[in-house]
């Protein structure tokens, strides 16, 4: 005769900072708590900022910083707005075309621009995504990366904070289009 097993109880919940929260709420819509997961998206964004700028990153970094960029992403479209979805996918496609990686490098330069877009977003991000749209298509396709280059040079323009400015035109100058 088969013996019955006994029903096993729930382990408790890991806590984590502290333990003052649960990484696991049950009795909302989302697994995280919406503060811990807007932190999470953060420290996930930095933490692909940081292997971005690592120069002498290993291939294992390369797979952790494509992975923590779309880790971001994903918590940024449970607790974020446009404006962080925008941004993530334009930290997803400037990942990818770090790693010459055009087709998905393009494929999310493709959904920063249209979030900006149908969102009438300001010049600054849509000139980011048009920024994104230059490099990615600077391995495959020349003349359209000059038209998208030449757009987010225009919207520079308009950004009214200089810094935010300084960042787009240092970030166009980065892009090296072949003839």
């Amino acid at each position: 005769m088969p013996k019955v097993r006994k029903k096993r109880k729930k382990p408790p919940a890991p806590t984590v900072f502290g333990g003052d929260r649960y990484l696991y709420s049950y009795g909302r819509t989302g697994l995280l708590d919406k503060e811990l997961e807007r932190k999470l998206a953060a420290h996930l964004f930095n933490e692909t900022w940081r292997l971005i700028e690592k120069p002498d990153r290993t291939a294992e970094e390369d797979v952790l910083m494509i992975n923590s960029a779309h880790a971001s992403r994903y918590h940024w479209q449970s607790v974020g707005d446009s404006l962080h979805k925008t941004i993530g996918e334009w930290q997803i496609s400037r990942v990818y075309s770090l790693l010459r990686l055009s087709d998905p490098a393009l494929y999310h330069a493709k959904l920063c621009l249209e979030i900006c877009e149908t969102q009438s977003l300001s010049p600054f991000l849509t000139g980011c995504a048009h920024e994104a749209m230059a490099r990615a298509l600077s391995f495959t396709d020349k003349a359209s990366a000059r038209l998208h280059h030449l757009a987010a040079s225009k919207l520079a323009v308009l950004v009214q904070d200089p810094e935010d400015r300084s960042i787009l035109e240092s970030d166009l100058k980065s892009i090296f289009i072949r003839e």
